[in-house]
Parts: structure tokens; C-alpha cells; sequence
């Protein structure tokens, strides 16, 4: 008879929102911390040339220009970059909810600047355009 305890816990993360809108892909999202850190150091961290890791990330159909999971587990090992892990989650793993909070307060920080946005344009709240 097997015994199975629940040992859940609760993961907090603090990363960077947005990545899902600011990367088209997750090669993408790999890609740019790549490039960031230099090809040709990543590809020696990971034990690739830096020729064959750049097809790689520039993608297409060609299955021996595809990134697998093998090479992006290793890059997020060798250069500690959790970017792509947190693209992923930003993706998959966020709650509408907290995207709508999130876009109310930067509406009520853009609404407390607005009056003095247009006072500066030369838009009065008095006046009206022809």
C-alpha cells in the first residue's frame, strides 16, 4: 500500500510584467537574453558554436534549426537567465484579474497627469477646439 502525503506549497514570484507583450515567441524571449549577453559567450557556456546556436534561435521549419527544450534548459542552467521561465508564466499562468488591477492603477496614475498634460499642451479644460 502506497502512502501519499500533500506537501504543497505556495511559490511566490516578483518578475517583470509584460514579456508576453514585449516577446512574440519564446525564442524570441530567449533570443534577446542571448544576444544581451554576447552569442558567442552563451554559445561556449552551452556547448555550441556560435554559428549553430544563432540558426537556432532565428527559427524556422527546419527541424535542425529548431531550439529544443534540451538547449533551453541549459542556457536558463548555464547563464541563470529565469527570463524565458518567466515569459512563460506571464503567458500562461496570469490572472485576468491582476492584469485588470494592474491596468487600473496605471489608468489612475495616467488620470492624475492628465490635467497637467493638457495644461501644458495648451488644451485648457475650458476651452474648445474648432
Amino acid at each position: 500500500m502506497t502512502r501519499h502525503t500533500d506537501s504543497t506549497s505556495q511559490l511566490s514570484l516578483t518578475f517583470e510584467p509584460g514579456l508576453s507583450q514585449r516577446h512574440q515567441s519564446l525564442r524570441q524571449c530567449m533570443a534577446a537574453g542571448v544576444y544581451q549577453r554576447g552569442l558567442v559567450r552563451v554559445a561556449g557556456q552551452i556547448d555550441m558554436s556560435p554559428s549553430k546556436l544563432s540558426e537556432k534561435l532565428s527559427g524556422g521549419n527546419d527541424r535542425k534549426r529548431d531550439i529544443g527544450c534540451d538547449d533551453l534548459e541549459m542556457y536558463i542552467e548555464k547563464t541563470n537567465d529565469t527570463t524565458p521561465i518567466y515569459y512563460l508564466i506571464d503567458k500562461f499562468l496570469r490572472d485576468p484579474a491582476l492584469s485588470q488591477q494592474e491596468a487600473m492603477a496605471r489608468l489612475a496614475a495616467f488620470a492624475d497627469t492628465l490635467p497637467a498634460l493638457m495644461s501644458a499642451a495648451g488644451l485648457s479644460q475650458g476651452k474648445k477646439r474648432a
